[in-house]
């Protein structure tokens, strides 16, 4: 608490009048402050202050022990006094606060400025608090965290903030503020929010102190009472009635709570020259402490004994210890230079070495007892700026460095390094010799000669690799190939294509012109690569093919914003409609961003990590797939209000038990025996398990390794038992413990990571195959075999690499094959488990490699491997993930209406079938396992497999807006009633608006061509649908501004018409929504068979990522155009057919969506519903001819 001469009429005999004037009377007592200095160190005279008691009435520490160390001007100290210090309790900083409402902190005993930042623009700073997160500052109506860096981190302001005084910090998340006003506000520092307030009495608070003994909130008003409150309800339990007149400052430790303050003499108020002292165990009166000093701030300064601080506003402090006894000579005061300034504000630190004062004149001054005083007992190391590098000298003879080492500075006139133009001249470079045999063998035409490439020379100045001479002559694929083969890593020669990491070509038309189909020739889907964090899609398509967990997803809906289950769910549903074409995980991927947990376990790769190869996928994707387990089931838990509004079918994919449990989880029992013979046993589940390898060296010299089976390492994995140290509460220490997991049931489905984390996990792998003779696939030997060359044993081609013996050897042809056949398909890994848990919970596991070995018994459960998941080694961009997945019955029925299963391999959108032994097979030199996943057999008999569409008609109608100003906003749209659903091929006009979230990545080749590396991010912005039917035809009933949390680096205003602040909730007057529920919007008109009407709408469902049937999709950007010709715009066809000029300074979408409905009206007119074709050909004729003329730009209005 701060004082000034304006809140108290008398400052030590100084009376206060209105008028302005002050002048200078004697205290009660006699005592005129101008009269008696008492220098620092010197002793007080025998003509003491009336009132002093020799025997022990004033308690004083004998000698003085602290001194000045450092006093510096604060920031805005020649105009703002320092109203506020404090002491950081994390770091060796010290806090200041001035009456401008500036901070600023010191780091040391030196008092170097760390930082220095302003709080508030006009109010003074009543107090400062430092915790964890960074430091608080209360003004009279404002409560601000910023970092020890000065970033704001929030602002608090509310009706019940004004006239504050004053807080404490109860608990790590528990803040306290009082003021003048008759509340206590209880402040929830976790949650940035007001948690409770309470009702108190007048004048409220000014002081607040927290007693290290019973826990009691003491809270000091100017009234000069303290009142004690309970620190859980904050009722009053007990009013010390300190002072007549105000409370000056009060401190509470251990058991004595010692205030000081005026009283009211001759009609004015006076310092009490005297403390008074309370014990708290009695709640009774202690005798007061006379002093010879008037005191204004008092702080306990406990070290070897409970020592006070007392302060006056002088800049006099002295030491009491009320335990001590006092004689003349050890009386003694030390002075603060203040230059006739008053003192405002004054801190101890928690170690009791510092003491920092503030005062009016704006300076900031520190003392301490000693010289490497330290202000807390273990402080955290302070983040300091990155040290400026200077720049290396460069010497006068030094003629081989380049001056442009030195950064050019900047400066009007001319440089020493200007020659006049008089001594300058223009020398060009000589250019290079010709080589004589590009002369000799030149071929003139016309005026320009042509010669073939020698060979020796660079073309266009880059290295490119060698190639071999086979490839000459070979004329250019028309499919598109990866990027990847532009620099061939010899490493790479081994990994089979197939297998190898695939990209996107990027062309000016994007991705429309790049042949997908070449790459995929199933009905599945793949997923596309360029996303950030796209690693997963091998995972994604593994879990879309676990039936029952497809179904419960495709099923469920929460009103969470950020829920994977919801966008896990919307993904399948795109890749269950999706007939070979390419879907993207764009919404999953944007909610799995915004999960705190993910990012903290490492999970969001940054653009650097994916593009420089420097992650950990092997380790990754493991991680990933432990973490999406537990997120989907705890999604699939939480229970919520709209939980209660969805259909009664749904109401069992809600309820308490998820279906990610039912799946995934086995439940276990934790035993921990110590060897002196205590035994603990704790109860838990898992949804996967991580492989342990046993250690396979040769038991002896020239003996094999031990050989393990599969079955062996997953039982051992599973029923784990493990030695380490434990503590013991019956030991009372450390001991060797034995823990065993025992299982209580067996899982559906059967989740393995497997953990080859070490070259010893690597080198266990690679002994175990040996050991069961697996021949590693080689694709040099697969092409011996299946390519054998046209011309046989008569080629003769130079390097041919074709197999000459086949031709002439049927017998070798037949005996290669078989070995392949019975050699190539062994494997360590099987196609199956057979798994048994008896009653005493002891656990049989069996490998499965062939079909006759899969009976099914009472006992035995049977489990099929169901997918494999490899990382594809590649040291310079890290590799690829792969899956095997087997696709089941059901999906092949949907996709290709029969019922078979196979096997299928999938890079990213990359599909291939395959056979079965290439799931388990893995050449540990480029493909090692990652995830395993095994499926008990008939899991699909004990689960409802039906989908039942959680999407309902309400979604439709009006909703409130996530804008803060939504009552300012203006509706641009009218909201469905519930009698004007839309119903199967109804039309509305859509239309989307985009932001950019990455900027596009390119490159300049030296050609002059540009070639994109990677595209730029787009997120929706505003999403429009227009009535297409109906009495309101032509008005939007949607009109949807998306809120994101991601970083807009281009808002694109000019294509878009979203401006900054739109989607800011704090500010918009849109009606602002999240992208999930615009998506459930279209994706409730998409399944009631809604048609959309759009110009370019396949880009606008590409960034929405919502995947829409061809024939429920009506684009105006093909419809009016020609085949392999330029497709007109927008605004061209509406200028042409409809005469209307739109998109004037800005794109709007409400005018785009309805300029497309009245277009498709036009086509019906003019090519009567499609019938009319020869009428359409010749305007779309004479489109393009208006279009040639006028350079299809609108002309301008005459």
């Amino acid at each position: 608490m701060e004082f000034t001469s304006e809140q108290f009429p008398e400052f030590g005999g100084e009376e206060y009048h209105p008028e302005g004037e002050g002048v200078e009377v004697p205290s009660p007592d006699g005592y005129m402050p101008g009269q008696m200095e008492l220098p620092v160190g010197e002793e007080f005279p025998e003509e003491h202050p009336a009132g002093l008691d020799l025997n022990g009435g004033v308690p004083v520490t004998p000698g003085a022990s602290y001194h000045e160390m450092h006093t510096v001007l604060a920031d805005g100290g020649d105009r703002f006094g320092v109203t506020a210090v404090a002491f950081d309790l994390h770091e060796e900083l010290l806090w200041m606060g001035n009456q401008g409402g500036h901070i600023t902190s010191y780091l040391g005993l030196n008092m170097q400025k760390y930082t220095s930042f302003q709080v508030h623009a006009s109010d003074e700073i009543h107090q400062i608090t430092t915790c964890e997160a960074g430091v608080l500052a209360l003004t009279s109506d404002n409560l601000r965290c910023c970092t020890r860096q000065g970033i704001r981190l929030y602002d608090h302001r509310g009706e019940n903030i004004h006239d504050m005084q004053c807080m404490l910090q109860t608990s790590p998340s528990t803040l306290l503020l009082g003021g003048h006003h008759d509340k206590l506000i209880e402040f929830d520092l976790a949650a940035v929010q007001e948690a409770n307030e309470y009702a108190i009495e007048d004048p409220g608070v000014a002081i607040l102190r927290q007693s290290n003994y019973n826990r009691l909130i003491c809270c000091g008003d100017t009234s000069g009472k303290i009142t004690l409150r309970d620190p859980d309800t904050l009722k009053s339990e007990h009013v010390l009635e300190a002072h007549a007149g105000t409370l000056s400052d009060f401190d509470v430790h251990g058991n004595h709570l010692v205030t000081c303050g005026f009283s009211h003499r001759l009609g004015n108020l006076a310092i009490d020259r005297f403390l008074k002292v309370y014990d708290m165990r009695t709640m009774r009166a202690l005798p007061p402490l006379q002093l010879p000093i008037e005191p204004l701030f008092l702080r306990y300064v406990p070290t070897y004994t409970s020592r006070l601080a007392v302060v006056t506003q002088h800049g006099q402090f002295q030491l009491l210890d009320p335990c001590g006894l006092v004689t003349p000579g050890n009386m003694l005061l030390d002075q603060v230079n203040i230059l006739g300034e008053i003192i405002l504000a004054f801190d101890v630190s928690s170690t009791c070495q510092a003491l920092a004062f503030g005062e009016a004149g704006g300076y900031v001054h520190l003392w301490t007892d000693r010289e490497d005083a330290h202000y807390n007992a273990f402080s955290n190391e302070t983040e300091l700026a990155d040290p400026v590098e200077h720049l290396r000298p460069i010497h006068i003879d030094d003629e081989l460095t380049p001056l442009s080492t030195i950064p050019m500075p900047f400066c009007d006139g001319p440089l020493l390094s200007d020659w006049p133009e008089s001594n300058c001249f223009a020398v060009h470079r000589r250019p290079p010799q010709i080589d004589p045999e590009i002369i000799r063998s030149m071929n003139m035409v016309q005026f320009i000669g042509y010669a073939p490439n020698p060979g020796n020379k660079r073309r266009n100045q880059v290295a490119y690799r060698e190639v071999s001479s086979s490839g000459k002559g070979k004329s250019g694929k028309t499919v598109p190939q990866s990027p990847i083969g532009r620099d061939v890593d010899p490493f790479m020669c081994i990994v089979p294509k197939k297998y190898r990491k695939v990209e996107i070509k990027y062309s000016k038309l994007g991705v429309d012109d790049f042949d997908f189909k070449h790459y995929n020739k199933t009905n599945f889907a793949g997923l596309e690569t360029h996303i950030p964090n796209a690693y997963c899609n091998s995972m994604l398509q593994v879990l879309y093919f676990i039936e029952p967990l497809r179904c419960a997803l495709e099923s469920h809906l929460c009103s969470k914003e950020f829920c994977l289950a919801c966008e896990l769910g919307f993904l399948f549903h795109m890749l269950d409609l999706s007939k070979g074409n390419n879907c993207q995980g764009t919404n999953f991927l944007r909610a799995f961003r915004t999960i705190p947990e993910a990012s903290a376990l490492g999970l969001i790769l940054g653009d650097a990590e994916e593009s420089t190869g420097k992650a950990n996928f092997r380790r990754l994707i493991q991680n990933w797939n432990r973490f999406v387990l537990q997120q989907i089931e705890q999604d699939t838990l939480e229970q919520d209000e709209s939980a209660l509004a969805l259909p009664a079918t749904m109401q069992s994919f809600s309820s308490s038990t998820s279906v990610v449990t039912r799946l995934f989880q086995t439940n276990a029992e934790n035993i921990s025996q110590c060897k002196c013979g205590k035994e603990n046993t704790r109860n838990g589940a898992t949804l996967l398990f991580n492989f342990t390898y046993p250690d396979c060296s040769p038991p002896g010299p020239g003996k094999p390794p031990k050989q393990f089976s599969f079955a062996t390492v997953a039982k051992n994995s599973m029923s784990l038992e493990q030695t380490m140290q434990a503590w013991c509460d019956n030991c009372k220490k450390y001991q060797p413990t034995v823990q065993v997991k025992s299982l209580k049931c067996l899982p559906d489905v059967l989740v393995i990571n497997c953990q080859i984390e070490t070259a010893k996990d690597l080198e266990f792998w690679k002994i175990q195959q040996e050991l069961i003779g697996v021949v590693e696939e080689k694709e040099g030997a697969s092409d011996k075999i299946s390519k054998p060359c046209r011309y046989g044993r008569a080629c003769t081609r130079k390097g041919c690499k074709f197999n000459h013996e086949i031709m002439d050897s049927p017998e070798r042809l037949a005996f290669e094959l078989s070995e392949m056949e019975n050699g190539n398909r062994k494997s360590w890994v099987p196609l199956g488990l057979k798994m048994k848990l008896s009653s005493d919970r002891t656990l049989e596991v069996q490998d499965v490699f062939e079909e006759k070995d899969a009976f099914d018994s009472d006992d035995f459960k049977l489990y099929n491997l169901h997918a494999s998941v490899a990382h594809i080694q590649d040291l310079k961009t890290g590799g690829n993930l792969v899956s095997h997945i087997q696709v089941g019955p059901t999906y092949h029925k949907r996709k290709e209406g029969v019922t078979h299963s196979n096997w299928y391999l999938y890079n990213d959108f990359a599909i291939l079938p395959i056979e079965p032994h290439e799931a388990v097979q893995f050449n540990l030199e480029y493909k090692i396992p990652c995830i395993l996943y095994f499926i008990r057999r008939d899991l699909t008999d004990d689960y409802d497999c039906s989908i039942t569409s959680p999407i309902e008609a309400s979604v439709l109608l009006a909703e409130a807006s996530l804008a803060k100003g939504a009552m300012k906003q203006h509706i641009t749209f009218t909201p469905l009633q519930a009698n004007e659903l839309p119903e199967q091929g109804d039309c509305v006009g859509l239309d989307a608006e985009f932001v950019t979230l990455n900027q596009e990545e390119a490159e300049i080749r030296s050609d002059g061509t540009r070639s994109t590396i990677k595209p730029s991010q787009m997120t929706a912005a505003r999403i429009t649908c227009v009535r297409g039917y109906g009495d309101l035809e032509g008005v939007p009933f949607i009109d949807d501004y998306i809120s994101t949390q991601e970083q807009v680096v281009d808002y694109l205003t000019q294509f878009s018409g979203i401006k900054p602040g739109d989607l800011d909730a704090t500010i918009s007057s849109k009606h602002l929504t999240t992208l999930k529920s615009t998506y459930l919007k279209l994706r409730y008109l998409i399944d009631q068979g809604v048609i959309f009407v759009g110009h370019g709408l396949k880009k606008d469902f590409r960034v929405i990522n919502v995947l829409v049937p061809k024939d429920q999709v009506i684009d105006t950007a093909f419809l009016f155009s020609l085949p392999k010709q330029r497709i007109p715009s927008l605004r061209f066809l509406a200028w042409f057919f409809l005469g209307i000029n739109i998109q004037g300074s800005t794109h709007d979408s409400i005018e785009d969506a309805r300029t497309a409905l009245q277009l498709y009206k036009k086509y019906k007119d003019i090519s009567n519903e499609g019938k009319e074709r020869e009428n359409w050909e010749a305007t779309l004729k004479n489109l393009y001819e208006k279009g040639r003329k006028y350079g299809w730009k609108v002309p301008d209005d005459e």
